[in-house]
């Protein structure tokens, strides 16, 4: 959950060769230069001891690595080093797109379970069915593997071929399919319709994103033509991801107006993005579904329809992760991450550690909270979070419960998204610590549907509360 943007250069290098710890180092001209390099020679002694006298050998890369990580980590709990292998993922996450086959798959009793194919990709065409159990992977049986290494092993370079072992049915006998991996494209945009309302659903904030959406609302009107009466649009549990998407989707909805800004350490490097005309939506009522999932990018979003009285939201308090992260690749290496700056909604509020309050709060069904069971974390709780200045102080004779807590359920979920792509920087990734909910082949976690969704019930009955009032208005 992450909003980053992507540095083109990096401020400072630091480098450490390989037989001793060799620093070079950029100095503030106002700092105390003999100081940093001090402390730089006792970085260097430590390395050597560790090096020479740990218990079991380490190579010098692993030390290095996790000494920049232990120093990033230590800022923030958004900041951290990325390697090589972290970094391509990231790529892939933020681009939306990869070399797979099109499933989407989750873990049941220690075989892959397809949940379902996506349309026109390798795994639909061979035949692939919802509910079929992938038992073996080029001849390697799946059982012991975990959901993430068995997805690798799906994943890889468009067009080479990988064989599936699928038994269909409790009796059924195994068969194998030869599948040829293509670009797959995340979906990050779900739609349907609920009667005369348009429902959305964004999971994460990709390169696809903005796209997705134009097509769902093209949709959603041909379907229903005069009938539409508003749009839910869902960012429950949705973690964050690219800052240009969160402002495109905004803008998609707003006619003028700020969407949100950015400010960093130096007053002169803020960032304001302003709404283009045009309302996609075309004035129709829209509620937005949050909960203490949603954050960054989704708050961006959920923060300026608030603000501008664009759209109702309704839930739960969100997760509270008002910070910008710059990936700045390292050549040769991986990337760090670095927070840089924190962002405001357009009323000049910052969200961080406290998240989007909700028009209209609801909370989950009872039942929904039995079955998950789960403590949700919000930023707040995260140790070493950045302060919100503008946050009340507690009282001194009761702690007070971390801003907008709720039992709503988690969805394990830790912190971060992005704010992606500035003018001529590349675009940076938006899941940051934050699991992806459980095992999609193509990136997406495998619907899990409540049988009653009380918070979705409540917010289509506003809406067509609103439209008969709209009406009679009329």
């Amino acid at each position: 959950m992450r909003i980053v943007k992507r540095a083109a250069t990096a401020a400072a290098l630091v480098f450490l060769g390989a037989g001793v710890a060799t620093v070079t180092a950029q100095v503030n001209s106002t700092g105390n230069s003999s100081e940093t390099y001090r402390q730089l020679n006792l970085f260097g002694d430590v390395f050597e001891r560790v090096r020479a006298e740990y218990v079991e050998s380490t190579t010098d890369e692993q030390l290095i690595e996790s000494a920049i990580n232990g120093m990033l980590t230590s800022l923030d709990p958004h900041s951290s080093y990325l390697n090589r292998k972290s970094f391509q993922d990231m790529q892939v996450q933020t681009r939306g797109e990869f070399g797979g086959l099109g499933i989407e798959v989750t873990m049941e009793n220690g075989l892959i379970k397809v949940v379902s194919p996506i349309d026109e990709t390798p795994a639909f065409r061979a035949g692939l069915q919802p509910g079929d159990l992938i038992i073996q992977l080029n001849g390697e049986a799946v059982m012991g593997l975990s959901l993430n290494e068995a997805v690798e092993k799906m994943r890889g370079p468009v067009g080479s071929d990988i064989k599936v072992t699928v038994r269909r049915g409790e009796a059924g006998e195994p068969f194998e399919v030869t599948l040829t991996r293509a670009v797959i494209k995340v979906q990050s945009v779900r739609y349907r319709t609920e009667g005369d309302i348009g429902y959305v659903r964004i999971t994460s904030f990709n390169e696809q994103t903005q796209q997705g959406l134009e097509k769902a609302i093209a949709s959603i009107q041909q379907q229903l033509g005069d009938k539409l009466k508003g749009y839910v649009l869902d960012l429950r549990n949705n973690p964050g991801g690219l800052l240009d998407q969160a402002v495109s989707v905004s803008d998609t909805f707003l006619e003028k107006g700020e969407i949100v800004s950015t400010r960093g350490r130096k007053a002169e490097e803020g960032t304001r993005y302003n709404a283009k005309p045009g309302d996609l939506a075309k004035g129709l009522p829209i509620v937005v579904l949050v909960n203490g999932g949603s954050a960054s990018a989704s708050e961006i979003v959920a923060g300026a329809l608030q603000d501008h009285k664009r759209a109702l939201v309704l839930g739960t308090q969100s997760f509270g992760k008002g910070s910008v992260q710059t990936i700045i690749p390292l050549p040769g290496h991986g990337a760090m991450r670095l927070t840089t700056a924190r962002y405001y909604t357009p009323s000049g509020k910052s969200i961080q550690a406290l998240g989007i309050t909700p028009d209209i709060e609801v909370h989950p069904a009872r039942v929904e909270e039995t079955d998950q069971g789960l403590i949700r974390r919000r930023e707040s709780d995260l140790r070493g979070a950045l302060r919100n200045p503008d946050a009340p102080r507690p009282a001194t004779t009761q702690p007070a419960p971390a801003p907008g807590a709720s039992n709503a359920p988690a969805p394990g979920a830790a912190p971060g998204a992005a704010p992606g792509a500035t003018p001529g920087a590349a675009p940076a990734p938006a899941n940051g610590n934050a699991p992806a909910a459980p095992g999609a082949e193509n990136g997406e976690g495998a619907p899990n549907q409540p049988p009653f969704d009380y918070q979705l019930a409540r917010a289509l009955d506003l809406l067509r509360g609103v439209a008969l009032f709209q009406a009679r208005a009329h």
